[in-house]
């Protein structure tokens, strides 16, 4: 049985697409059967961090409308064996979503992959509770801006309300001189979010440069911060993998 694991963040401009894409794609370079979804109706970026822009046709309403099922609406990557992607609708009315059409999709998406992440729109709208119900774990994504850290204790907070009871924390774009000038380390981070941690990513140019590339992280020439994704995604497999300690996280 699969597991659903949606990616959210009450802030925008934390990185959370360009996570959503690196980790997946790490689990698939690990061996797992890994879908990804964008949830972003009308602003979805996903498939351009996923490098498939060129490939990715349907959306998930074809699914859930019935116009298709599930595998031939999912694109695998050319790039990355096992990894797929399922696209989110160019727009789409949000005011009664279809719950139990959504519900049956992802019990079949548990049967056909071992992970599916979902890229969550920023915010607690209808589509990240509509994630979130559907999902069996919740990673809030932050950055060491205060805004941001009070937006996904928020989120964290709906998140479990809607019965997530696995939430973890992906302190996401570190950079050390801006935690040192408002005074606060990775555990200041953690305790006003109040979940537990899972991966510490530093602030990468290589990110850009690669997406700019056309090129997964995981397979760009300079991997830098794709080593502490592939940690993430060894966590989310049940491995104990300690934080790597490199320049960028000299403070902690």
């Amino acid at each position: 049985m699969g597991k659903v694991i949606a990616l959210v963040s009450g802030k925008g401009g934390t990185g959370k697409t360009t996570s959503v894409a690196a980790i997946s794609t790490c689990l698939a370079v690990l061996g797992s059967k890994t879908l990804c979804i964008d949830f972003d109706a009308g602003l979805k970026n996903l498939d351009l961090s996923l490098c498939m822009t060129d490939f990715a046709v349907y959306d998930y309403m074809d699914v859930i409308n019935g116009r298709m099922n599930l595998m031939e609406a999912c694109t695998e990557s050319a790039l990355i064996p096992d990894m797929f992607f399922l696209s989110a609708p160019t727009t789409l009315d949000e005011a009664e979503p279809d719950s139990g059409a959504f519900k049956s999709m992802f019990a079949e998406i548990r049967e056909e992959f071992d992970y599916c992440l979902i890229d969550s729109p920023s915010g607690i709208g209808p589509s990240f509770r509509l994630a979130c119900s559907n999902a069996d774990m919740a990673i809030i994504v932050t950055n060491g801006e205060l805004p941001a850290m009070r937006d996904a204790q928020h989120a964290a907070g709906v998140a479990a309300s809607l019965g997530i009871r696995d939430i973890r924390l992906m302190v996401n774009r570190v950079q050390t001189r801006n935690l040192r000038h408002i005074n606060y380390t990775l555990d200041d981070v953690i305790d006003s979010v109040g979940v537990r941690l899972i991966g510490v990513i530093p602030e990468d140019s290589t990110i850009f440069r690669a997406l700019h590339a056309n090129t997964p992280l995981i397979l760009y020439k300079k991997r830098y911060s794709a080593y502490d994704f592939l940690d993430v995604a060894r966590r989310i497999s049940g491995e104990s993998i300690p934080l790597r300690q490199h320049k960028p996280l000299s403070l902690f």
